[in-house]
């Protein structure tokens, strides 16, 4: 399936800013409407009673340095 990224935005944060970040998703996705936003794109997207949880938590190595790092994602999917 060919895959179409909408949005996406990536830059480090405080735990306090991704806490406050992750709160306010949480309220969108309750009532249903969730609107993402930067300086140049605002995508929004009705979000259905039922959708599907992922949760994953990974450790990742990179092959040439050796460094691990961690990754974890929480991730909402749904079907129209």
């Amino acid at each position: 399936m060919p895959e179409e990224q909408l949005f996406k935005t990536e830059n480090s944060h405080t735990r306090a800013e991704i806490a406050d970040v992750l709160a306010s998703a949480a309220e969108q996705v309750e009532a249903g409407t969730v609107q993402l936003a930067d300086e140049s794109t605002t995508r929004r997207v009705e979000v259905p009673d039922t959708p599907m949880l992922e949760v994953e938590l990974e450790r990742l190595t990179d092959s040439e340095t050796g460094e691990q790092r961690y990754e974890l994602e929480y991730e909402i999917r749904w079907t129209e």
